[in-house]
């Protein structure tokens, strides 16, 4: 059997060898400084980045395996093993790169693997040093310490037990009294939390600012910035962005919210109204989930020959794990084995709208990690997280065309729901993204503090919220729902541009489909080789901080759903 034919549970799986990993790179940074010619660097390069790609197959190996069950002995050991030694393999990656930036042949190296590729390394520099290691090593167990919470989530209701996933089906019950219960619920679970999240926040937050500080930033604001590579655009760009959203998209979705509360018979819509948008219930799939990856078979065989290959190889090969099951962590994501070249997709089905979103989302991102996969530097296979998520959001809105697959005579409905969560979602976004910048501007406020700040985003940025019942989420706490504002600091925002990006994909495929598809999978060849304004700009996108670019493609989509009819 060849590598590429292997399923996921027959990856083989090596702990990485500390001892074998330090002498290699030693051995390759004697090498490399030896060295007399440009295209003998340029060869120890290949064999580093040789030397990355397994070292990152084996790290997501044991991290699906951890996600997949939160208490399995074995991942949680590997998890372990991950979480405290990685840091160490960073500085010893980090003493190459430093080799590498002081070659006389930087400019050879430059053409041969691109600028982006030397400006990646010098960010490496800039945001690493031993001295952060033993911090590193603590945010990586407060990650994990959430997680668990969240997945050990057994919420007691009418008589059964469920995990925050299974949950989302009482949240979205066509009985109002139902649904109220369940946020009641849900949020009790938090509550019954507060202390151990209160605290985990706080010890990430003072953590990470000593981490930048330590490593000669401003704030973590600033080290953040870099880290992820947002090399094109500053806070004042992202706060501009988000002043657009609230002066302009706030509106709009303030006038929907009304819309819906007519449209569901309520005399005002509570928190525990908003995700429900027809008073018979929200559309769902028409079959369980094994019948939805069979119509999704059918629908990427006739989306392009490209997309057939990808998914027919992702169902032969085992390479989705779809269903939510006990201890099995919450949320949905995609991540990458580069040893083989293929992607792997985590979510959690739970009967609701959302299994179909998740899917076509997260194959979205799995389906450029495939298209990418032979791009030579390892770093190249993923952009930066903005451009991602353009890939996964404009591939929901790329198999619009087949959504009948799913929902039968639901499909308009589905469109209608779909295209108005893209726009509700924005300010949304635009609260986690103004709510991070303050925490982290202000280090040693209290988790109070915080909890106040949040209720002041909801005010500013949701102003049509209102809590009934609920006084836990009154108070602010909505917000350590949220794994990204604990595990990936600000990664938000970048939904919200994407979510522009992808707008202008659902545009361009209504009017002319071929040239829609032909663009977007051009950007996921490109993969990570480009930065995210160069991506927007080779998939014939608009920026999103060009306010003429909001203005055109809001007002197409709200035309859209005013015309809209049932």
């Amino acid at each position: 059997m060849t590598s590429k034919s292997l399923k996921f549970s027959e990856f083989p799986y090596e702990r990485p060898n500390l001892e074998k990993l330090k002498s290699e790179h030693i051995d390759l940074i004697e090498r490399f400084a030896a060295a007399t010619t440009a295209q003998a660097q340029n060869a120890i390069i290949a064999e580093w980045n040789a030397l990355r790609t397994i070292l990152s197959t084996n790290t997501s190996i044991a991290h699906v395996r951890f996600t997949l069950n939160v208490k399995d002995d074995w991942a949680l050991a590997e998890r372990k093993f991950m979480d405290e030694n990685s840091p160490t393999i960073a500085e010893w990656s980090q003493n190459f790169v430093k080799t590498v930036l002081a070659s006389k042949f930087l400019k050879e190296i430059e053409a041969e693997w691109g600028s982006l590729f030397i400006q990646n390394l010098e960010q490496t520099v800039k945001t690493f040093k031993n001295e952060i290691k033993p911090m590193l090593i603590k945010q990586a167990e407060l990650t994990k310490q959430y997680d668990g919470i969240l997945a050990s989530a057994e919420i007691e209701l009418d008589g059964e037990t469920f995990n925050l996933s299974r949950l989302e089906r009482k949240l979205l019950d066509p009985n109002r009294d139902t649904r109220k219960k369940a946020q009641q619920a849900k949020f009790n679970f938090l509550e019954d939390n507060k202390q151990d999240l209160d605290q985990i926040y706080d010890d990430m937050v003072k953590l990470r600012h000593q981490m930048a500080q330590e490593l000669g930033f401003k704030n973590f604001v600033e080290f953040r910035y870099l880290e992820m590579g947002r090399y094109e655009y500053s806070p004042e760009e992202v706060a501009r962005f988000r002043k657009y959203v609230h002066e302009k998209i706030v509106p709009l979705i303030s006038k929907q919210r009304k819309i819906q509360a007519d449209r569901l018979g309520v005399d005002e819509l509570r928190f525990h109204d908003e995700i429900l948008h027809f008073p018979e219930g929200n559309p769902t799939a028409q079959g369980n989930p094994e019948w939805i990856v069979a119509q999704a078979k059918q629908m990427y065989s006739e989306l392009s020959p490209q997309t057939e290959e990808f998914f027919n190889m992702m169902i032969d090969r085992e390479l989705m794990d779809l269903v939510t099951r006990p201890n099995k962590a919450v949320g949905g994501y995609c991540t990458n084995f580069p040893s083989y070249g293929v992607p792997f997709i985590f979510s959690n089905f739970n009967g609701t709208t959302h299994d179909v979103e998740v899917l076509t989302h997260e194959a979205g991102h799995a389906f450029q990690a495939y298209k990418s996969r032979n791009n030579k530097v390892i770093d190249y296979i993923f952009p930066t997280y903005e451009a991602c998520e353009i890939h996964s959001m404009g591939m929901e809105y790329l198999t619009w065309n087949w959504m009948d697959k799913f929902f039968g005579a639901q499909t308009s409905k589905f469109q209608f729901y779909h295209l108005l969560r893209s726009l509700m979602f924005l300010p949304y976004c635009c609260a986690v993204d103004e709510f991070q910048h303050w925490v982290y501007e202000n280090p040693t406020a209290t988790p109070a503090d915080r909890k106040s700040k949040w209720h002041e985003m909801e005010h500013k940025y949701l102003p049509w919220r209102i809590y009934e019942d609920l006084p836990y989420a009154e108070e602010g706490a909505l917000w350590q729902f949220q794994k990204h504002i604990y595990a990936s600091p600000f990664y938000y925002i970048d939904y919200a541009f994407a979510q522009i990006c992808a707008l202008q994909i659902w545009s361009k495929s209504r009017k002319n489909m071929d040239e829609a598809l032909k663009d977007y999978i051009r950007i996921c060849e490109i993969g990570g080789s480009k930065t995210f304004l160069e991506i927007v700009k080779a998939g014939n996108m608009h920026s999103p901080f060009e306010p003429e670019c909001l203005d055109g493609i809001i007002e197409e989509a709200e035309q859209w759903l005013d015309s809209w009819k049932n």
